[in-house]
């Protein structure tokens, strides 16, 4: 019996479920059920961002969802962290963070003291040679913080939708996450299915031995042929006249991310394969959305999703819109282009569903794993006060050197900072027999007082549940994880914003709990789903159960949202 399997069997008894004979049909069983979940995340697509330039977009993409679909357009995620693997498994499990456990790209493992990776596992290392992380050229710094290439979700603490419904089908639906970032592949494939995500290092799609023991025939093929090859020498260029964009005249700004050989003006190089970062820049441009559309085509095509009696699922995570809006903000040239071509791109998507399957047979979701903010600099220029912050330097201060006097530490008291939590020197703090929470709740206190931060909430005031009922509160609240969260959780104000993209300076980050970073479309497509717009608060932890109810299947066993009625029939 392999490892494989026992850890596979030990999480399905975690959800305390049992395979059940295969079921064709929703829990209402005059309705057939689609023969496609098609579950689309486009990361970083703020809420406003498919309708900004609605008057521009062809036929086919984002205009057919939204013409076509149930469209929330007061849709936000409602815990506190809005990073990416946040975002990606809260819409795979319907649950918050502090019940599906990603409670940050990052967390600090209390036992070993290391930084941990939300996907990284050492037990399943990659399939292929040399696809680990090389430091001196990956621009995506939770990459570089993982120790092993090894890769998995078992960090995951809940079902997801589609383990749901492949254990409803009695094991037979096709299961599959597709993305750039193996995080937005691994999270929605979920326990029971398979992931492959782009290696910059070998310009492939890979994946780990915990989904095979060797690649597919179709998968080789299609690395065999070079899936980046027509890049090369190439450039990201505009798709239109730049009389023509919104942004037309925003081509140069000083704010923006100017990386050496991709510059901060069109047009953008990708340059020569043996260029330092070549693969990279695919990846911080629309061309990291195509590679990714053509590796989906060639999956849903040679797996044959669709095509069986029962349902498939197939999770596709587009990752440039949240690369250039880091890059370059999301009011930019670079990123209304972006949009314009992620238009195309589902367009081609959709086009070849329909043509593979029928869209008439699929049922669509899109959404985002977060919004995004303003880059500081374009605020600065319309006349709002936006600035950066820097966490390091709070252990330098004069109220924490006071706090270090009093308790009789007279090394660092915060140890480091891993959004969003400051975790301290708990060795120092057990030297000296001192009481975790008093030491939290003084240097929260503090913490609070400073410039620029809104609130600095302990863990220990987090599990004691004795906090203002508000809405910041709540939402940090839903980011808490008792063994996984730091000491601290904080929140900056609005506009305030961290600026280290380990070690490089860029544009815009996301990641709190404020308006523009939690808000996102939410679109249902599908047979029987109506055409309308739906002006409700609304929050994505109730897509993953809305979709097992339209597919006749259990919620996820992490969440207990209402589904979205507008949706059910």
């Amino acid at each position: 019996m392999s490892i494989r399997f026992l850890f596979k069997w030990s999480n399905l008894m975690m959800f305390a479920v049992i395979l059940v004979p295969a079921v064709g049909h929703a829990a209402d069983n005059s309705a057939p059920s689609p023969k496609l979940v098609l579950q689309i995340t486009v990361d970083q697509l703020r809420g406003d961002l498919p309708t900004r330039y609605f008057g521009r977009l062809g036929d086919g993409g984002l205009r057919y969802l939204l013409d076509n679909g149930t469209v929330y357009t007061n849709a936000h995620h409602q815990h506190a962290n809005t990073e990416t693997i946040v975002g990606h498994t809260t819409l795979a499990t319907g649950a918050d963070p502090s019940r599906h456990g990603m409670i940050g790209n990052v967390w600090l493992d209390r036992i070993t003291g290391e930084l941990t990776y939300n996907v990284e596992d050492a037990r399943y290392p990659i399939l292929s040679e040399g696809a680990g992380v090389d430091k001196k050229t990956e621009i995506d710094p939770t990459q570089r913080t993982a120790r092993s290439d090894g890769r998995s979700p078992s960090r995951i603490l809940v079902s997801t939708y589609s383990d749901e419904l492949k254990l409803n089908r009695g094991g037979r639906s096709k299961i599959f996450g597709v993305s750039v970032k193996d995080r937005g592949a691994i999270s929605m494939a979920g326990h029971t299915g398979k992931a492959f995500w782009f290696s910059k290092q070998l310009g492939q799609f890979i994946t780990s031995q915990y989904y095979y023991e060797d690649y597919p025939d179709w998968v080789r093929a299609f690395n065999a042929a070079d899936p980046t090859a027509r890049y090369v020498g190439q450039d990201w260029v505009l798709m239109h006249d730049p009389a023509t964009y919104l942004f037309g005249a925003y081509d140069d700004r000083a704010y923006e991310t100017s990386l050496p050989g991709f510059g901060r003006t069109f047009p953008h190089p990708y340059g020569q394969r043996d260029g330092k970062y070549f693969t990279t820049f695919l990846t911080l441009s629309p061309a990291g959305d195509e590679i990714t559309l053509d590796f989906a085509k060639k999956l849903l095509k040679n797996e044959a999703l669709g095509k069986g009696d029962v349902t498939d699922y197939l999770s596709v995570s587009f990752s440039s819109t949240d690369y250039v809006g880091h890059i370059f903000g999301p009011s930019s040239l670079e990123a209304e282009d972006n949009v314009l071509r992620l238009d195309r791109t589902l367009a081609d998507l959709l086009s070849y569903v329909d043509t593979e399957i029928g869209l008439e047979n699929t049922l669509i979701v899109l959404s985002a794993d977060h919004g995004g903010p303003e880059a500081p600099g374009y605020l600065n220029e319309l006349g709002i006060e936006a600035t950066y912050i820097d966490p390091a330097e709070f252990d330098k201060s004069s109220a924490i050197a006071a706090l270090k006097k009093r308790f009789g530490i007279g090394e660092e008291l915060i140890s480091t900072y891993f959004h969003p939590y400051l975790y301290l020197n708990r060795n120092a703090i057990a030297e000296r027999e001192l009481d975790l929470a008093v030491v939290e709740a003084a240097v929260a206190e503090e913490i609070s007082k400073f410039d620029g931060v809104t609130a600095a909430v302990s863990s220990s005031a987090l599990r004691s549940g004795q906090l203002p009922d508000t809405p910041i509160m709540r939402s940090i609240l839903r980011n808490y994880n008792a063994n996984r969260s730091g000491d601290i959780y904080v929140v900056f104000d609005p506009n305030r914003f961290i600026n280290d993209f380990d070690g490089l300076v860029v544009a815009a980050s996301h990641g709190s709990p404020w308006r523009y970073d939690t808000y996102v479309p939410i679109i249902f497509v599908g047979k029987d789903i109506p055409a309308q717009k739906i002006n409700r608060l609304v929050h994505t932890v109730s897509i993953a159960p809305t979709l097992a109810l339209l597919t006749g299947t259990k919620p996820p066993s992490g969440s207990f949202a209402k589904p979205l009625f507008e949706v059910i029939n």
